[in-house]
């Protein structure tokens, strides 16, 4: 039986000295039978894990793993904008069946767009011995990782290039896909489109949004200040904004560069009763999007793709591999649900 403590004591945890007293054996007999070393007698291992679960003994998996593998930890970090946005959650489950068929352990965290916080989650990751770290940062120096880098933890960035360290970058073809979902409102009849998008400090904003005016530029509609909006990083953020923009400005479409930003977006416009009047394309899937009437239309990412190949290229380079560091552009594609499709409106 597990020894308890009552709420609120504390307790130290047993030691292997504290296993090989109650079971009567030397404590590199206890070492050796939770390194599974074969030649410990059975009745040895019986009396040894008989006492370790009675008093609660847990062996240290990180030390035993340091002592095995020449350093290894079988552990590796994963920080992300935010683990509760969809898109986010799909890379996190793919790096993690990634890892955990390989046995080893993700560690992650949310950066929530801080750069104080990326810097103090990364050192807590290579505190603990991580051998590998996968970003999708918030910052833009990252001179403070460089000697880590140098020391042997292995780094792969997700969205957003890292500055001025090497370091091979998992994309989606951010420029290219918002310009080609533009052109799909565009080739649909619509000429006053809307631009609803982050901050342009970060990079896959700056990048979305010079697809947005290549699309204008190559069918010869100038941009117009007034249908852009800029710093959006919420829902809550985006309802208000379409609501000022659809009252102020009158687009007949609108193009949302972020998942979060779309579901502000579509929400107002169903406040609104402007669905299926003015038509909408969003960057990224959102959950649901087949669902509500009209469907939306989107270019998709691949977050499981992305989240795939950012673990894959972590792992070659904790396994040694030296070769330059490379941009990995995945492609994204047009989802085609009925609000981007909408009929533009008779002449009054």
């Amino acid at each position: 039986m597990v020894n308890q403590a009552h709420p609120g004591e504390r307790r130290d945890r047993p030691t292997m000295h504290d296993v090989a007293a109650l079971a009567g054996v030397g404590i590199k007999t206890v070492s050796r039978v939770f390194n599974d070393v074969p030649t410990v007698a059975p009745d040895l291992v019986t009396r040894v894990r008989t006492a370790a679960e009675k008093l609660g003994y847990r062996p240290n998996l990180t030390a035993a793993s340091l002592r095995r593998s020449g350093g290894r930890t079988n552990t590796i970090g994963l920080l992300l904008e935010d683990v509760s946005n969809p898109y986010s959650s799909l890379v996190h489950r793919a790096v993690e069946d990634y890892a955990r068929a390989r046995n080893v352990l993700v560690l992650a965290g949310s950066l929530d767009e801080d750069h104080d916080r990326e810097r103090e989650l990364t050192r807590t990751l290579i505190d603990r011995r991580v051998d590998g770290i996968i970003i999708m940062p918030s910052s833009d120096d990252h001179r403070y990782i460089v000697a880590e880098q140098q020391a042997g933890v292995s780094f792969v960035f997700i969205d957003r290039p890292p500055s001025p360290l090497l370091a091979d970058l998992v994309v989606s073809d951010n420029r290219g896909g918002a310009r080609r979902a533009v052109q799909h409102l565009l080739d649909n009849g619509r000429r006053a489109v809307a631009f609803l998008g982050d901050d342009l400090g970060v990079y896959t904003a700056q990048q979305r949004f010079a697809g947005f005016c290549d699309a204008l530029a190559e069918t010869g509609i100038d941009s117009r200040p007034e249908l852009v909006r800029h710093g959006l990083r919420t829902a809550s953020q985006a309802r208000d904004a379409a609501r000022e923009l659809l009252t102020s400005a009158a687009p007949d479409a609108i193009f949302s560069s972020q998942n979060l930003i779309t579901i502000g977006v579509l929400e107002t416009l169903h406040r609104m009763d402007l669905h299926r009047t003015v038509a909408l394309v969003g960057f990224d899937d959102v959950p649901l999007a087949d669902v509500v009437d009209p469907g939306v239309t989107v270019m998709a990412q691949g977050p499981t793709g992305i989240g795939t190949e950012a673990a894959r290229l972590l792992f070659k380079r904790m396994a040694g591999d030296a070769s330059p560091p490379a941009v990995y552009t995945l492609p994204t594609h047009l989802i085609v649900r009925g609000s981007g499709e909408l009929p533009v409106p008779a002449a009054p």
